[in-house]
């Protein structure tokens, strides 16, 4: 009995004509559909990665300095809530310091890789 289980499941997918022959394992699909796949270098995509990264930071950062301001605006009044707001500004602004400088950083590095690789 298992030697016609295992039969069957070894020569069922060769009658389906279930398995792809060797040379076409879905490799390159999607360049006949038309989609190119693969044209940037790993340095563009690296580069793009960390922009995207680094706008979204820069955006949440500008965001918390917004955030900040308006607490302080809506106070009333209130010590503890201007100084939540406070730090609040001080925080978004040390973080957009931050993101601002990683970018220059990493602007730096890969225009340097670029340079020195090629």
């Amino acid at each position: 009995m298992r030697k016609l289980l295992l039969l069957l499941l070894l020569g069922l997918p060769q009658l389906a004509s279930a398995q792809p022959s060797v040379g076409d394992w879905g490799v390159n699909d999607f360049a006949v559909g038309g989609v190119n796949l693969g044209t940037r270098t790993l340095r563009e995509t690296i580069a793009g990665v960390v922009n995207i990264v680094l706008g979204f930071l820069g955006i949440l950062a500008t965001l918390m300095i917004i955030f900040g301001g308006f607490s302080m605006m809506i106070s009333g009044g209130n010590a503890d809530k201007k100084k939540g707001g406070q730090n609040a500004a001080v925080a978004g602004a040390i973080g957009l310091i931050i993101v601002l400088t990683a970018y220059a950083i990493s602007r730096f590095v890969l225009a340097s890789t670029a340079n020195n690789t090629l």
